[in-house]
């Protein structure tokens, strides 16, 4: 491919890009998006953080349930100080099921007693049984119908919900199961766009709550920077995933979180030697979160 041929071809699929994050949905009274940023990564406190996500324009947190009160209490107030929401993410560590779902639940009832506005959980292993995994999730479907806060449990790689076909097993057993969607885990799982199992993902689908909004590959779960025209494949397929969950709340009337979550190394792939990241993780979160804004804000 000649220079000439490549700079024309990828102009016209960077602005395909752009193309698409402009359409929209009619929505009915009620929808509105609200897109939170991760710490993941984040190189400063909880108050540099807060800061900065505010300035850039989210509109609230997700962070990992600290182990300490102080840093619990932190969360909060450098929330409030700023007009953030917060969300919370918490999920078991340990490889034993015992210990594990002993961690599982102290954990979730101590993400509960700060009053999120959801809790996304790692539940469970990959390896545990369904019935361990099950455990988990009905643990949380306890607190979530005690407390009235929403818990989502999360597509990811390691977890009950790594891949998509097992998801839709739990799906079809525990009917009050909701999602939060990370496909780019199944991308990778599945080493494809998923585009053989799009009969899974007319189940998966309907049953999703949280958006986590990063774009995988079928050789990894993070492409090195979405706005590179390469990855025009990869980006319009997640892109089509979202607008189906994204209508739905639309003529539903209800309000949808999203989490901006491209990583640091070594999600995010880095030089030999040197290890320095390919691309700017924070720029490509707030990149992320403007294309949301632009396709699908109220």
């Amino acid at each position: 491919m000649s220079r000439r041929t490549f700079i024309t071809s990828t102009a016209a699929i960077a602005s395909s890009i752009e193309a698409m994050a402009e359409l929209k949905t009619p929505a009915s009274a009620g929808y509105a998006l609200k897109v939170m940023a991760t710490n993941w990564g984040f190189q400063g406190g909880m108050a540099d953080f807060c800061s900065k996500a505010k300035k850039d324009g989210y509109d609230g947190i997700e962070v990992w349930l600290p182990d300490s009160t102080g840093e619990r209490e932190e969360i909060l107030r450098e929330a409030k100080k700023n007009g953030l929401l917060v969300a919370l993410l918490y999920g078991g560590g340990d490889h034993d099921f015992s210990k594990h779902l002993a961690q599982f639940s102290e954990g979730i009832t101590a993400a509960a007693a700060l009053n999120p506005i959801y809790i996304n959980c790692h539940s469970g292993k990959d390896f545990y049984s369904f019935e361990q995994n099950k455990a988990c999730i009905d643990f949380s479907l306890e607190v979530s119908a005690k407390t009235g806060i929403p818990v989502y449990h999360e597509t990811h790689r390691g977890r009950a919900l790594f891949a998509a076909h097992t998801t839709r097993d739990f799906l079809e057993k525990i009917p009050g199961l909701r999602l939060t969607l990370d496909a780019s885990h199944w991308c990778n799982v599945h080493e494809s766009l998923l585009a053989d199992q799009q009969e899974t993902m007319s189940v998966v689908l309907p049953k999703v709550s949280h958006i986590h909004a990063r774009i995988g590959h079928a050789e990894g779960p993070q492409v090195n920077d979405p706005r590179a025209p390469e990855w025009a494949q990869a980006v319009n397929a997640h892109f089509t995933w979202w607008d189906g969950i994204v209508e739905r709340f639309r003529k539903e009337g209800k309000p949808l979180t999203v989490l901006a979550e491209f990583g640091p190394p070594d999600y995010m792939p880095t030089l030999p030697y040197t290890r320095q990241p390919l691309s700017d993780q924070w720029s490509i979160n707030v990149h992320m979160m403007q294309l949301f804004r632009k396709r699908y804000g109220s």
